[in-house]
């Protein structure tokens, strides 16, 4: 993996924002997977195998190549630059990569069929690949990273450290799934799928009001709100605040889809409720023994 180039070490790195790819990361990442197919990373899936006895003699580009067009993926070498592939294309291209990469390792030459032999390491072949990639995707700027063999959306630095550090033993299973669930989605690419994560926190937020013993939600609510916070001044802002919340859940088209419903379109919009949400969740989970 390539070190850190001299505007990262000074703090002249490209902050990671971007959502979609420019034309150079795109380039970067197609010639990312072409190096690795002409450097045999393909050969143990896709093996050429020899005919004088030895299993490894590289890889099989015509059967990679049919297997490819048969699943739909694109063919890195053959790309029009006047016509690129969209984004979803790439990253059907990457994770595909990812699934069947090996590092070729060891060759040695066999003169007799004059091609060479190779050793394959799955591991490490995997490790580099996303290594390359994400490195890729830090130094263009993108809110994109390679994890686990697909590609996910880093969230913002703040919020991506929230979701990654809070643990979820509510006590109750179904707001347990519904945390998750949402957590899971506010990763995802698709804008459409995060508001989706937004839902479900929103759902969530109603039925943590239910937890606590009491006669009805509001009370219940009221002995959840009463742990947040001992400090009266502080446990009526933390009470403002989750009136707010209630109202910004049945006005914006979040828990409701009638035509009076504001729609949510920005990607940032959709950071800034959801952590907005994540934190007084987060907050009344941890103060009630729910959660850290």
């Amino acid at each position: 993996m390539m070190k850190k180039l001299f505007t990262e070490r000074h703090g002249e790195g490209k902050p990671r924002v971007a959502e979609t790819l420019d034309d150079a990361t795109r380039e970067g990442l197609l010639a990312l997977v072409s190096a690795r197919i002409d450097e045999e990373w393909f050969g143990l899936s896709f093996n050429e195998k020899c005919n004088d006895g030895y299993a490894y003699a590289g890889t099989d580009v015509t059967r990679l190549g049919r297997t490819m067009k048969g699943y739909g993926v694109i063919w890195p070498h053959d790309v029009d630059r006047d016509n690129p592939p969209m984004d979803g294309q790439i990253f059907d291209l990457l994770e595909f990569s990812y699934e069947v990469i090996a590092e070729a390792k060891d060759p040695s030459y066999h003169s007799y069929m004059s091609h060479s032999h190779y050793n394959y390491d799955r591991e490490s072949g995997r490790l580099k690949f996303t290594q390359d990639v994400n490195r890729m995707f830090e130094r263009n700027g993108m809110a994109l990273e390679m994890k686990d063999g697909e590609v996910v959306r880093l969230a913002p630095a703040v919020l991506q450290e929230a979701l990654a550090s809070s643990t979820f033993r509510t006590g109750d299973p179904t707001l347990d799934e519904m945390l998750e669930t949402s957590r899971s989605k506010m990763l995802n690419r698709s804008i459409a799928i995060r508001r989706e994560s937004l839902e479900k926190l929103w759902d969530a937020w109603e039925r943590l009001k239910t937890l606590e013993p009491g006669r009805d939600k509001r009370e219940s609510a009221g002995r959840l709100l009463d742990k947040a916070a001992g400090e009266p001044t502080l446990r009526a802002k933390i009470e403002e605040e989750a009136i707010e919340l209630t109202n910004i859940g049945n006005t914006f088209m979040i828990r409701h889809t009638e035509t009076d419903k504001i729609p949510i379109t920005d990607s940032a919009h959709i950071d800034y409720l959801f952590h907005r949400m994540f934190s007084m969740i987060r907050l009344l989970l941890k103060t009630s023994g729910r959660g850290t």
